[in-house]
This record gives C-alpha cells, sequence and structure tokens, in this order.
C-alpha cells in the first residue's frame, strides 16, 4: 500500500471523526506497516466511536500480540467477544474465541 491511502485515510478521518469504518480502515492500514502502537491507538478509537465493532477488537488483539503485549491482546479478545454476545456476530465471535 501507498503512503497515498495512508494519508488519504487521514484526511478522510479529519473531515469525519466518528466513522468508525475510517478509523478502522486506518488502523489496518497501520498495522500492514508494522505500525502497532499507532494501529492499536486506532482500534481503541474506533471503539470509543462504535463500541460494538467487533472487528476492532480482533485486528486491535492482532496488533496487540505481534507487539508483544499478550494482556492487552486477551482483554481485545474479550472485550470482542462480549460484544458479540450482545449482537449474535458469531463469525466473529469464533474468530476471537479461536485467536
Amino acid at each position: 500500500m501507498s503512503q497515498d491511502r495512508l494519508e488519504a485515510l487521514q484526511s478522510m478521518l479529519q473531515q469525519d471523526p466518528q466513522n468508525a469504518f475510517l478509523g478502522y480502515a486506518y488502523g489496518q492500514e497501520l498495522m500492514q506497516r508494522g505500525r502497532l502502537a499507532e494501529a492499536i491507538a486506532a482500534f481503541r478509537s474506533v471503539l470509543q466511536r462504535d463500541p460494538n465493532y467487533a472487528a476492532a477488537c480482533f485486528h486491535g488483539g492482532q496488533a496487540a500480540e505481534k507487539s508483544g503485549d499478550v494482556d492487552g491482546a486477551r482483554a481485545f479478545y474479550e472485550q470482542g467477544i462480549e460484544i458479540t454476545r450482545r449482537t449474535g456476530d458469531q463469525k466473529t465471535r469464533a474468530e476471537l474465541e479461536a485467536a
């Protein structure tokens, strides 16, 4: 992915800071670039915008794992499992439980 994609996502987030999907895409882009601490912060921000965004928990947990933060990863995964219990998202719940 190019730097232009990251910059475009940043620009769109500045225009629409409450857009959880844009925040999630931004976190994904950061994670792909190995900017794990920033990705974790982005996924946490997504969850502040939308407390039911379980995919942010899964990818936040993955970023935390890659950074060596096992406890942080577990916290993301547990939060995601709780979200999926409330929302009925069985697919994401299975992924979170497997993680």
